[in-house]
């Protein structure tokens, strides 16, 4: 494997394992801050007075920070799809700390995730890394991929100005498309800059380019508008759901702008493109997996307290109906 793909397979590997830690790190420390005050998903802040909670979030940040470096070395192709790592980190994490158990179909699951990312991996391309600036703007104006962006912001300008007024309490395509199509261009814009800083720190320094500070105003502006829409997807459908589907969606989007935009693909053969694709499928297929079993687990768990409920409710009456003067 090449130094660079080497450099970027290990950070975004240990980027995930942070980015997996820190969500058992954040549910442990819900865990405490739940039983000393009211709880976050009341409206409760106590969290913020938890150690765990905040070691989780620095672990998130550290794992963000690797997974942006990561893009700098190597292509998205490579990077993107390795982020479903998290998701096992997490899921085995929570089978042994949070006694949340790993059932047949999530081990399935895993196992799906891991063979992905390794054909993936074997058959990763070599991105040939700019020089400059100026080379990434005249990637990043070139006109497949200037067609790709004006196609891109035409379908999240309808998605925005029709269909969100529309369908976008009933439709859960509306809010993760406008995420993922954002989602792509973040990622092209961020990966721009990485390079830029790259660069600058081997003393050819790129501050001076108008172009690096657009890149980082698109990126900017992309970030807000994805955060606000995954927002509204949270609140409205159920994260079982909108984490599987937006996962699927904007790392097909980020693999599909980056082969326009760096061309990952040039100079690959068919077996080697159809290879990756085919780790591609394994990985989200995998992913579909282990979302799928998580919210079966979850529903169950709903059921039995509902049962519960209902249970104890009808206890109740019958002790009411027991000490009622009319008996």
């Amino acid at each position: 494997m090449e130094s660079d793909n080497g450099k970027g397979l290990i950070l975004a590997v240990a980027s995930s394992v942070f980015i997996g830690s820190s969500f058992i790190l954040k549910k442990k420390g819900l865990k405490r801050a739940a039983a000393f005050g009211t709880r976050a998903g009341y409206g409760g802040y106590t969290y913020l007075l938890e150690p765990l909670w905040w070691a989780g979030m620095v672990t998130m940040i550290v794992g963000e920070a690797a997974n942006f470096v990561a893009y700098i070395y190597a292509p998205a192709v490579l990077v993107t799809p390795l982020g479903a790592l998290s998701i096992i980190i997490s899921a085995v994490l929570a089978h042994f700390l949070l006694k949340e158990k790993l059932k047949k179909m999530g081990v399935l699951g895993c196992v799906s995730c891991i063979v992905g990312s390794v054909v993936i991996v074997i058959h990763a391309p070599k991105e040939q890394t700019p020089n400059s600036v100026e080379e990434i703007w005249n990637l990043a104006t070139q006109p497949a991929f200037l067609i790709y962006v004006a196609i891109t912001m035409s379908i999240v300008l309808a998605l925005i100005l029709h269909f969100e007024p529309l369908c976008g309490q009933t439709n859960i395509l509306v809010y993760i498309g406008i995420c993922s199509l954002m989602g792509a261009l973040t990622v092209m814009s961020i990966k721009a800059i990485g390079i830029a800083i790259k660069l600058t720190m081997e003393g050819v320094s790129q501050i001076g380019y108008p172009q690096t500070w657009l890149f980082a105003m698109v990126a900017g502006t992309c970030v807000v508008t994805q955060l606000i829409y995954l927002n509204k997807a949270l609140d409205t459908f159920n994260a079982a759901i909108v984490s599987p589907v937006y996962y699927v969606m904007f790392t097909t989007l980020t693999i599909v702008a980056s082969a326009i935009m760096f061309k990952d693909w040039s100079g690959q053969n068919a077996a080697s493109i159809a290879s990756e694709l085919c780790g591609f499928i394994t990985v989200l297929t995998g992913t579909m997996i282990l979302h799928g079993t998580r919210e079966e687990e979850q529903q169950a768990s709903s059921e039995q307290v509902r049962w519960y409920e209902s249970r104890k409710s009808t206890n109740e009456e019958h002790l009411i109906s027991l000490y009622s003067p009319e008996y």
